[in-house]
């Protein structure tokens, strides 16, 4: 064997049904020669291998992979982001086509088994039309029920398959040869309705995951687009464009207005205001010059620029937030993996119980001992149907979600129910979500020179009408409904990271920053001090407006505090919920912000890193934590959080990876949310006992415990019954949700 040489690549994975299957590739892949790790992430079907190319090559890993009947994409030309994209895709449209076909075809069964149950041409009816519903609409149960079986456990699609395989048999086997019951005098009956009417509501509850599974997938992607695929790298001086993949530290790249900025680098020409809200939240684009440290994903405004790459690939900051984003929705465990659980003992214990039924009434039945140990065990194994336990989930969602619409509460997916009832930290972002996430005047301070240019507030809305500043929009919507918009401003410059000047009538005017009214020796003799403390320790930003060398007045803005964020966060720490406040903001605004809503911890200067390792921090002291955020700054705190809430004011990134989603900028929206969450979770709960609680009690009697007490034996018929009624109950315990007020 040559020299080692590892590799490390992530590959899109199909047919993984449930946690218990990427379990099973991972082994499949780690008991294999030449894999030294492998890493599988369920939540977006990838994974991580670290393998020795010289000992084995992808056509061997994928070989690997379908020996447990899964498959490797090894041989796409597409990225893994765009396989594992199409992936989601397919198996939703999948899932829908199942979803449908079965219900088509089940309907007529149904109709058939519960109103024309003696038909003789409806037995043949229902037989063709159970045979698609099965093997083609229903045939992945199977085929994962089988892989299950390989690898020596069972989940929710080994009981699918177990039940409706039987229900099937033991029907075909009455329509074929009903004499062999009638002639003992028992009467034949057949389930065809019960086996479709399980892979039906079951395929719906598949269909509803499928679609949470590529609503993250569009997160993800939403993510990689911020980053360019093409470049500018400067050669000789000349400008040529590259693909991102090219890229290597110390390449000169150009970055012009309204482009994202490809790298992570150095600025070392030009100067511009760049929009780092994916970095720090803040609506307010930061001044970059030469030496200035700018980020991948960040956003260039108005200049352009040359940046020398420092960290280019992986090792870029939105490379980072994307690995941590998949990380952090991948350690998530659906509900589903639950019930996989419970299947997992459930369905040897059904099996047991069937067994020994039929072992003891071949022993104890007489005459008729064969004919009643088969009803009996066929009547364990009906009454055992999990259609109860299918619907226990999907049902409560899909209520929960209607009832959720109506109070502007978009929810994504059934975790987020169950883990709300036990949330007990809160963690807010700030601009946007305790804030409106809009810079505006909040304050003006006029000096005596103002009298007597009454017309000042008409010239600087006319100049800070031609500024590109971001903080510009804020004095034009201030001064709007104030100023005269006819005055003419000539000679107007802009100068990046300092201010705007021009003249009017022959007067030299000037609205920037501190340093730029001192360059342009402005006096500041009669400045108010009190009032420009004052708005420097809540974190106001300043501009300053002077003519020739006078100074006219100071306009303070700020990010307002929405009306509604103390009344709810009042709201959430009366239910006993800890409310922490971070951000990227600086501290002194912070603190000032949290003072004001009654937040008792504040976290600033945060980057997005910083905020999910926290949450980390209060996960691992043992805290259920929600995070409510709006910007692509929260997206890592939003995956990693136990419940993530977005506001539907916010990105679009935010609100893919999100769980829940307030179509409102009102944080009182919060709590209905929480107690939304918290009802659909009991639901669940209760749906899930009324799916067992027929199982205790039926199956004990199914199997003929009542015999020697009374001669009572359960025909499988009305096993079936039994089961349609647990089905029932389960509805209407969820429809139940839609009375309760949030």
């Amino acid at each position: 064997m040559g020299s080692s040489s590892l590799e490390k690549s992530r590959f899109a994975v199909t047919g993984m049904s449930c946690a218990v299957c990427a379990t099973s590739v991972e082994k499949l892949l780690q008991s294999t020669d030449g894999i030294s790790a492998a890493s599988v992430n369920f939540a977006d079907h990838s994974v991580q291998i670290e393998f020795d190319s010289s000992v084995i090559a992808p056509l061997d890993l994928k070989s690997a992979v379908i020996k447990g009947g899964y498959d490797l994409i090894v041989n796409s030309s597409n990225s893994v982001q765009d396989q594992l994209e199409d992936v989601a895709k397919n198996e939703y449209k999948q899932s829908i086509n199942n979803t449908l076909g079965a219900t088509l075809l089940t309907t007529p069964i149904f109709i058939i088994g519960m109103f024309f149950m003696d038909w003789g041409i409806g037995r043949w009816i229902s037989l063709l039309l159970t045979l698609p519903v099965m093997f083609v609409f229903g045939r992945k149960f199977y085929i994962n029920a089988w892989k299950q079986l390989k690898i020596k456990t069972a989940n929710m699609d080994t009981l699918v398959a177990l039940s409706t395989s039987i229900a099937f048999v033991f029907s075909v086997f009455n329509t074929i040869y009903p004499e062999y019951w009638t002639d003992q005098g028992i009467a034949s009956h057949v389930y065809f309705e019960a086996a479709t009417v399980i892979i039906t509501f079951i395929s719906l509850g598949k269909m509803l995951e499928a679609k949470a599974k590529s609503n993250t997938s569009e997160a993800l992607k939403t993510l990689i687009q911020l980053q360019p695929k093409e470049v500018i790298i400067i050669e000789d001086g000349n400008e040529v464009i590259k693909s991102i993949e090219d890229i290597i530290i110390g390449d000169i790249l150009r970055v012009k207005p309204g482009n994202r900025i490809p790298v992570d680098g150095i600025l070392v020409e030009g100067q511009s205001y760049v929009d780092e809200s994916s970095i720090n939240g803040e609506p307010i684009a930061i001044s970059k010059t030469i030496n200035d440290y700018v980020y991948s994903g960040s956003l260039n405004q108005t200049g352009s620029f040359d940046i020398k790459a420092d960290k280019v690939g992986s090792e870029t900051f939105l490379s980072k937030v994307i690995e941590r984003v998949k990380d952090a929705q991948g350690s998530k465990a659906p509900i589903q993996k639950k019930v996989d659980k419970i299947a997992q003992i459930f369905v040897p214990t059904v099996l047991l119980i069937s067994i020994i039924t039929f072992i003891t009434w071949m022993i104890m039945g007489g005459e008729s001992g064969f004919s009643r140990a088969l009803m009996n065990a066929v009547a364990v194994l009906v009454i055992a149907c999990p259609c109860a336990l299918g619907l226990a989930t999907p049902t409560a969602i899909m209520v929960g979600m209607g009832k959720g619409a109506e109070n502007h509460i978009l929810i994504k997916d059934a975790e987020s129910l169950e883990l709300a009832s036990e949330i007990d930290t809160i963690v807010l972002d700030k601009t946007g979500t305790i804030t409106e996430g809009k810079p505006k005047v909040i304050s003006i301070w006029e000096s005596e020179a103002a009298n007597g240019l009454k017309h000042w507030k008409s010239i600087a809305y006319s100049m800070e009408s031609k500024s590109e500043h971001p903080l510009a929009t804020a004095v034009v919507e201030y001064l709007s409904e104030q100023a005269s918009k006819s005055e003419s401003v000539t000679d107007f410059s802009s100068i990046t990271g300092l201010g705007i000047k021009g003249i009017n009538n022959g007067q030299q005017w000037f609205i920037g920053n501190h340093r730029w009214i001192l360059k342009n020796k402005i006096s500041l003799d009669c400045l108010d001090e009190k009032s420009l403390n004052k708005w420097k320790s809540i974190g106001a930003t300043i501009i300053y407006v002077g003519c020739e060398n006078e100074l006219v007045a100071l306009f303070a803005i700020s990010d307002k505090i929405k009306q509604s964020s103390s009344e709810a966060i009042r709201d959430l720490m009366g239910q006993g919920i800890e409310v922490i406040m971070l951000t990227g903001d600086s501290e002194i605004s912070a603190k000032h912000i949290a003072n004001e809503v009654g937040i008792n911890t504040v976290v600033a200067e945060l980057s997005p890193t910083g905020k999910e390792d926290y949450i980390i921090k209060l996960q691992n002291k043992g805290k259920k934590v929600a995070m409510v955020g709006d910007g692509i700054n929260d997206s890592q705190a939003l995956a990693r959080a136990d419940v993530s809430i977005a506001m539907g004011t916010g990105s679009d990134i935010a609100m893919d990876v999100a769980q829940l989603t307030l179509i409102t900028a009102d944080l009182t929206f919060i709590k209905k949310a929480i107690r939304l969450s918290k009802r659909t979770s009991k639901g669940i709960r209760e749906n899930l006992f009324w799916a067992f609680i027929y199982n205790v009690i039926g199956i004990p009697v199914a199997a003929g415990i009542l015999y020697p007490v009374n001669g009572f034996l359960l025909d499988p018929m009305i096993a079936g019954a039994a089961m349609a009624i647990s089905s029932v109950s389960v509805v209407l315990n969820s429809l139940r949700l839609k009375t309760t007020k949030l």
